[in-house]
């Protein structure tokens, strides 16, 4: 049996269809049973409950002979951090006292870092707990800065024409979608081939500055002049307020974005055939992206 939290989220549900298709029991982990029951029709067992709940945690990771572990990055959470802490104490308590003994840990890159990187702090903290459980074989996959978070700019993209942010415009940084995560952390949870504290980085195709990635997303959604605008990062924290964000979850993000100016988040790998995975950021722009600015047009 192998357990899937975060089934309803981006990579979670990747991996467990990743499983799914190679025959793999597999327990898929949410709060809500109706959006689980997709995986639920195509032969998974699902467990609902809270991720918080560290005794419920170990219920849901009984039998199981590997675990993958998402940590929610839920931005509604008036403190995002003190949240990651508790769903990061439960889900260590949950595989220590359960007596799992293989993990594959989504993180990401700057994770070596305690301090700096926003809500990547959370994801450090995260693979220290793990390292501390006695025995845990357990993987932790750095993966490099989504392509989803795009959408982020979707509405001053409709409203303004730009592509706004607070990263440096031309450094380059490897970027991955989330689709390609899945079947990466399926391999390792049915090989379960790592032993000890391990960590693997996920670079994505290639690496793209912010600048090179608008014209991408220009000549997909039909606006080949589309560039980006590095902003301030204290115009950026109010226009994360504006939109809606919590004032700390604001906060994070703007010192994530500050801390990858700095060099925090630069890979420690080189780039290999191991570390690189398929999709383009063009194929991301036109299947993905695209599609969706356009309905809102």
């Amino acid at each position: 049996m192998i357990v899937i939290t975060g089934a309803t989220g981006r990579t979670g549900k990747a991996t467990a269809e990743a499983l799914l298709a190679n025959g793999e029991k597999i327990r898929v982990v949410g709060r809500d049973a109706t959006r689980l029951a997709a995986l639920a029709t195509q032969g998974a067992e699902v467990f609902v409950g809270n991720v918080e709940d560290s005794a419920w945690m170990t219920q849901a990771f009984s039998d199981a002979s590997a675990v993958y572990l998402v940590l929610p990055e839920d931005v509604s959470q008036q403190d995002l951090r003190a949240h990651q802490e508790r769903v990061s104490d439960s889900y260590a308590a949950a595989i220590r006292d359960a007596n799992v003994r293989y993990v594959v840990n989504l993180s990401s890159l700057g994770a070596q870092h305690s301090k700096g990187t926003g809500p990547i702090v959370g994801l450090h903290n995260q693979e220290q707990k793990l390292n501390r459980v006695p025995g845990l074989n357990v993987l932790h996959l750095r993966a490099a800065y989504f392509m989803e978070n795009l959408f982020m700019s979707m509405e001053p993209l409709h409203a303004a024409g730009i592509l706004p942010g607070a990263l440096q415009s031309h450094a380059p940084m490897p970027w991955i979608a989330t689709r390609d995560i899945g079947p990466r952390a399926a391999a390792r949870l049915a090989a379960r081939d790592f032993s000890g504290s391990a960590v693997q980085e996920l670079h994505g195709q290639r690496d793209l500055s912010m600048q090179e990635a608008a014209s991408v997303v220009g000549r997909a959604i039909g606006k080949p002049d589309l560039v980006y605008v590095q902003m301030p990062s204290s115009a950026f924290g109010a226009a994360l307020l504006k939109a809606g964000l919590p004032q700390k979850t604001s906060d994070l993000i703007v010192e994530m974005c500050d801390g990858a100016n700095a060099g925090l988040m630069v890979p420690q790998e080189q780039r290999s055939a191991r570390n690189t995975t398929p999709t383009t950021l063009e194929s991301f722009a036109e299947s993905v992206f695209a599609p969706a600015y356009l309905r809102k047009t």
